[in-house]
């Protein structure tokens, strides 16, 4: 019962941290540019009137429908199956993210971008706090996957643990 409390805070202070971040944009960088590590990282107001990076601009109910189902699905999905705590951040991240960037398509008709990383010459998208939480959210959830497979494989037998002992190679004698 003790997951589910910390589930619904992680998803609050990502929506909250988002929310909060975005107001701030509005109010206080509403069309301008803030150089906060020269070459590295600025933040930039954008309105993103598309799903990630921009993509099919100005399809607004679509993304409000996909959203709901979205969110609607991977909520069942971790509240059904979901047994592992480093997954069910990763899936509270993304579900927090999701919610953050609705509020933002419902009340504004977009979403607010505006954290532009500028370090590389090939990374033009400026992204926010809702879109930062879905991508660690997924990040999490498949090393979680992942962990999780290399514990089953351990437990089959199917991977050795380093125990000092090793097979015969093909052709080797079993004998000596």
């Amino acid at each position: 019962m003790l997951w589910i409390i910390m589930v619904i805070a992680v998803i609050a202070a990502v929506i909250l941290v988002d929310q909060i971040s975005k107001i701030l944009v509005l109010a206080y960088l509403y069309e301008e540019q803030v150089e906060l590590i020269e070459g590295v990282l600025r933040f930039t107001y954008v309105e993103n009137r598309g799903m990630a990076f921009g993509l099919l601009a100005d399809h607004r109910w679509v993304f409000l429908v996909l959203s709901v189902v979205g969110i609607g699905a991977v909520s069942y999905y971790l509240f059904r199956y979901v047994h592992r705590n480093l997954s069910r951040v990763g899936l509270a991240l993304i579900i927090g993210g999701g919610i953050g960037n609705m509020i933002d398509r419902l009340r504004l008709g977009f979403v607010v971008d505006f954290i532009d990383f500028c370090a590389f010459d090939f990374w033009v998208w400026v992204f926010n706090i809702a879109d930062a939480a879905v991508c660690v959210g997924a990040a999490l959830f498949v090393l979680d996957l992942i962990l999780e497979l290399v514990a089953e494989i351990k437990e089959n037998g199917l991977l050795k643990a380093s125990d000092g002992k090793s097979e015969p190679q093909q052709g080797e004698d079993q004998n000596g």
